[in-house]
């Protein structure tokens, strides 16, 4: 199989382990390009464990553990002797011993995925046939040591910000739990994983590990040579603008400085 093959949107049907557990509601999409990839993990009753904070500042304990439910991850997709490896350089759980490596192969319209270094087997679904335009960003934030992603296929979309400061443990829950403050809480989950889609009149944000992201616009304009800037929200809510340098760019990056115009219209796709 070649990395040309699994460019588009992906969905799991499943993913099951030796031990016979199985995991068939957990809602997880995983967006590749030529090489760079985006992928969201979120529990299927996220939204209902929920407040209706509109800001990082304004997450509850509560928000801030249920979020910390969430897998998500970016970086770039690469092949491994018979296997490929999702090479993560941003990753909203505290990295792993274990390298995200899998073999793939079809059975059916069924892409199957079977763990190297970590047994599993996960079934996926291309639900976007891969169309043009396709390209990728991957940015940095020198000023705060934030990396990112900014990936386009077809009409779909992914926009990844990373934390200033690296996270370690077992799992972003106990990080979480064993926060000092509010604030420390609130600052672990924030971590940007967000996937939507471009339409007429513009990008707007379906999915995103911060859910008041969701239904926002993601606009985007030059700032100069080898740099962006985005229209974003600080932690209380309100507009700014996030200046990225770009860090390595992936086909054709101009389709980003095309007219990107801050409204949209239509359903959701998920």
């Amino acid at each position: 199989m070649h990395v040309e093959e699994v460019r588009g949107l992906w969905t799991r049907s499943l993913i099951a382990w030796p031990d016979g557990r199985r995991d068939v509601t957990t809602q997880v999409a995983w967006l590749q390009g030529e090489g760079l990839f985006a992928d969201l993990r979120q529990p299927p009753d996220l939204a209902a464990r929920l407040s209706a904070a509109a800001c990082r500042d304004e997450l509850t304990a509560g928000d801030c553990l249920a979020l910390a439910a969430q897998y998500g991850f970016s970086g770039r997709f690469e092949a491994r002797e018979g296997a490929y490896e999702w090479v993560r350089r941003v990753d909203y759980q505290p990295p792993q011993p274990t390298r995200d490596i899998g073999r793939l192969f079809w059975r059916d319209r069924i892409l199957v995925e079977e763990g190297v270094e970590s047994a599993y087997t996960e079934h996926w679904h291309r639900d976007a046939v891969p169309g043009t335009p396709c390209a990728g960003l991957w940015l940095r934030d020198a000023a705060q040591c934030v990396s990112g992603c900014l990936l386009r296929v077809g009409d779909w979309f992914a926009y990844v910000r990373g934390r200033g400061e690296a996270i370690a443990g077992e799992s972003l829950e106990r990080l979480v739990q064993g926060a000092d403050s509010l604030r420390g809480m609130q600052m672990l989950v924030d971590c940007e994983i967000s996937l939507g889609r471009v339409g007429v009149q513009g990008w707007k944000i379906a999915r995103s590990s911060l859910p008041y992201k969701v239904g926002t616009l993601l606009a985007i304009c030059p700032e100069a040579e080898s740099r962006l800037a985005l229209r974003d929200l600080d932690e209380t809510g309100r507009p700014t603008q996030r200046v990225w340098e770009i860090a390595e760019e992936e086909a054709d990056g101009s389709i980003f400085f095309e007219a990107n115009p801050a409204k949209i219209s239509g359903a959701t796709p998920w």
